[in-house]
């Protein structure tokens, strides 16, 4: 039980008690203690039970409440609440965008709604307008929400689904282990959300057939050579079931994406059913460069393969630094220090800390005094950890006008100014381009972040016109960022390759809130080699004196003012 399992989990009984109308004073004070054990610099399962009791914000009755979670990996009042509550009511709280406990309790007494579907249905025949508190913009926004989460039920992210995957793949070898088994498809590719997980193997359908459903699977499709189940994790398993003769050629074809397999089909005199040791061998065949299957998406990388000038795309050690991380100054559970430590332990040369900026006030955004004081930490920072450095960085908020946050005189005490949208994501196109392009074009933004505002899985982006926003960037030296919470992924890696044949550098960077978010760089590199990214091109890959040269040439952009 970490402290985000146990603060989810107080969050939800104040939640449920709000739905069942029961004593308002307790939820207010479970809701609190949620928030206060997320923001809580130290693991509660780490320290001892009489100074839990004791903690600012904790008290004894919720103190007593955490230590039954940590000893029994429950919470005995939760579950009397989920007991008595129907499981489609649960869902809609935590999963239906723009629901709160008041709106659910009108739709569970009122409407006597207990699913969504029937909650789908009921907007469908706009009858949620009858009620207190739902408009029709409200409905509407709910029936987007209930229609993207039903879409999107039984996807994960590549990062949920990783160490499942890699755990299964072993226990497969395990169990099977006189055949060969080799994972494929979306995963293989690195693909940024996962529906389907599938391998090549020279194990029989009935052999599979016999082992999963005696181990409650349930069988989703059955031909001679394909066989797929699904279980309790709620994702599909799918197997190609080959001979030993087609079992590389089959690895290659369900690697590849459909544009570059037809485009291979279409340039070369391929036959899948001969016989392969290796992938490498079938491009050695065709005089082609290796193709990783991370790369095997746009018909354009056969024709940079066939001439051997396949990128060398970026690695982990390629990482020089983390830039877009948030401290205990805004809404960051770390200290900078603790935070620039941690970059010296992992080997990194700097850091660029961008804290929230003062409208993004739910997150502790930096007014300008507070600025003033975070700058002058800094500065004694960098002496006492040199030559380690630290940048002084905001993630400044792109406003509802396209103006950022600060005066311009505030804005040049700043090293570089990561500019992000966080407010009205609801927007048409033309809203969204007005608000982002004003903000490139203002020789203060150095780096655009997450441009679309995505969360994979959960929301959609804001409607843009790649093209335009990343010819804006290349004509204002601005950096794109590639978020790499493995959440956003934003910029989507299919839009980089226009962003670097238009000379725009990205940059890969984890966003990040704690010391274990630095490992999210990982995905940010997932995703970039899909687009063939080199460190040449990441601005996170500069080193130290590079980057410094880099803050150098957008002060003399801002100085032309």
């Amino acid at each position: 039980m970490d402290n985000y399992t146990i603060a989810d989990n107080f969050s939800l009984l104040a939640k449920l008690m709000d739905i069942h109308g029961d004593n308002s004073f307790k939820a207010k004070s479970y809701s609190s203690a949620a928030y206060n054990i997320e923001k809580l610099n130290i693991q509660l399962n780490t320290i001892d039970e009489e100074k839990i009791l004791s903690l600012k914000g904790i008290g004894e009755s919720v103190g007593k409440k955490i230590i039954e979670q940590l000893q029994t990996g429950q919470l005995s009042s939760l579950n009397e609440y989920l007991e008595k509550t129907p499981q489609g009511i649960i869902e809609m709280l935590l999963h239906i965008k723009g629901l709160g406990p008041k709106k659910i309790a009108t739709i569970w007494k009122d409407l006597e709604i207990e699913t969504i579907g029937e909650l789908l249905y009921a907007c469908n025949e706009n009858r949620l307008t009858l009620y207190k508190g739902f408009g029709e913009k409200t409905q509407n926004n709910i029936k987007e929400s209930i229609e993207f989460y039903l879409s999107n039920m039984g996807n994960y992210l590549y990062e949920q689904i990783e160490t499942y995957t890699i755990a299964l793949d072993e226990k497969l070898k395990t169990i099977f282990k006189e055949f060969s088994f080799y994972i494929t498809s979306a995963f293989k590719r690195q693909l940024e959300t996962i529906d389907k997980l599938e391998w090549v193997t020279n194990c029989s359908t009935t052999n599979f057939k016999n082992f999963f459903l005696q181990n409650e699977y349930q069988l989703i499709t059955e031909t001679t050579n394909y066989i797929s189940f699904k279980g309790k994790e709620n994702i599909e398993l799918g197997f190609y079931c080959c001979s030993n003769e087609n079992l590389i050629a089959t690895l290659f074809k369900t690697s590849c994406s459909e544009e570059f397999y037809n485009e291979w089909v279409k340039h070369t005199n391929w036959n899948e059913n001969t016989f392969y040791k290796t992938e490498e061998e079938i491009f050695s065949i065709y005089n082609i460069e290796f193709v990783p299957a991370f790369l095997r998406e746009k018909s354009f990388i056969l024709e940079q393969a066939k001439n051997k000038s396949l990128p060398t795309v970026i690695q982990p050690e390629d990482i020089k630094a983390i830039i877009h991380s948030h401290s205990n100054w805004s809404d960051g559970s770390n200290t900078i220090e603790e935070m620039a430590n941690e970059c010296i332990t992992r080997g990194l040369q700097y850091l660029v800390i961008s804290d929230h900026s003062k409208a993004a006030y739910y997150a502790k955004g930096l007014t300008e005094d507070r600025i003033v004081a975070q700058h002058e930490l800094i500065e004694t920072l960098n002496k006492q950890l040199y030559p380690f450095k630290i940048f002084k960085s905001i993630e400044c908020d792109i406003l509802n006008d396209g103006n950022l946050d600060y005066t311009p005189a505030i804005l040049k005490t700043f090293d570089i100014i990561i500019a992000s949208v966080h407010s009205n994501l609801k927007m048409n196109e033309e809203k969204a381009m007005m608000r982002l392009l004003k903000a490139i074009e203002n020789p203060f933004t150095a780096i655009l972040g997450h441009m679309t505002g995505r969360l994979l899985l959960s929301r959609n982006g804001y409607p843009i016109n790649h093209k335009i926003i990343i010819d804006a960037c290349a004509a204002n030296n601005v950096v794109i960022e590639l978020n790499a919470h493995p959440r956003r992924l934003d910029i989507d890696w299919r839009w980089i390759d226009y962003a670097l044949m238009k000379n725009v550098l990205i940059s890969i960077d984890p966003d990040a809130h704690n010391l274990d978010g630095f490992n999210d760089c990982k995905y940010g590199i997932l995703a970039a080699q899909k687009a063939g990214l080199t460190k040449q091109q990441n601005l996170s890959s500069f080193s130290l004196t590079e980057f410094e040269k880099f803050v150098e040439t957008q002060q003399a952009k801002r100085n032309k003012l």
